[in-house]
């Protein structure tokens, strides 16, 4: 079962460099996040002609939105809110092999680490603290559940997510209280991270460049954002794992690289 998680960056601007990547790469299932596109106009006539028939989408105008578009037929799909916003940052989709495939896109949290004073930045941390109680509960529930949890998590947990460590401790997405929030949330499922299974520490590895950077790749001032995580009953299952960063270089293409993970099940 191949997997890509692709904060696309609005799917109606870029939907002929979606479907130039699926014809690439064949995944089975494909997660966006950042759609900036209402359900109603959602391109399902080019994700239906190239093959990918089974679509949950949940989307808004001009922010947020995730999708999971898929070979692969859905036996159940669902949606949760979190911090009593509908501002439409996760999707479920379970398949016919028992894995449930929750496409998330965490808040970004706005420039200052404070929250007593970023309310975008408090947003993203109350975030990870109901993700962090909702899956307890999830796994409390069903302590045999297999899934994979994938997304645009804007935060880069290990110093070789990022350019430089130094550099970056006080800039977001690298601060030490999201690291430390967001391993909360891992260690509530023994999540276990998929692409460093196959690209281990301490290689550097990243997910996104910043638009700034004329020359992304020479200065390759990038940070790992984008995550692919599995419950612990799917260790060993991993085959290979990968940035599409070729996608970086296309004409007016997303801050985002897909993340490619192909699973033996």
């Amino acid at each position: 079962m191949k997997i890509v998680s692709w904060n696309i960056n609005s799917v109606r601007l870029r939907i002929e460099q979606v479907i130039k990547f699926l014809e690439d790469q064949q995944p089975d299932a494909l997660c966006l996040q950042e759609l900036k596109c209402p359900d109603e106009h959602f391109p399902h006539e080019a994700f239906e002609a190239a093959g990918y028939v089974h679509r949950h989408n949940h989307g808004m105008k001009s922010y947020n939105g995730v999708a999971i578009v898929s070979r692969m037929p859905f036996v159940e799909t669902d949606i949760k809110h979190f911090c009593g916003k509908e501002d439409r940052r996760h999707c479920m989709a379970k398949f016919e092999n028992g894995v449930e495939l929750h496409n998330f896109y965490i808040p970004a949290g706005g420039d200052e680490p404070d929250p007593a004073i970023n309310e975008k930045f408090a947003h993203k941390l109350s975030f990870i603290d109901e993700m962090t109680t909702w899956w307890t509960d999830r796994r409390a529930a069903d302590p045999n559940r297999k899934a994979v949890l994938v997304g645009d998590f804007n935060i880069a947990p290990s110093e070789n997510d990022v350019w430089s460590h130094k550099q970056l401790l006080r800039v977001v997405s690298h601060t030490p209280i999201e690291v430390e929030i967001l391993e909360k949330f891992r260690q509530s499922g023994d999540f276990i991270d998929s692409v460093r299974e196959v690209v281990p520490e301490p290689e550097k590895l990243f997910s996104w460049w910043s638009y700034r950077s004329r020359d992304w790749r020479g200065s390759n001032k990038g940070r790992r954002l984008d995550h692919v995580w599995m419950t612990p009953n799917m260790a060993g299952t991993v085959r290979t794992a990968s940035v599409y960063d070729l996608a970086r270089d296309w004409e007016k293409p997303s801050d985002h690289a897909p993340v490619v993970v192909e699973f033996n099940l």
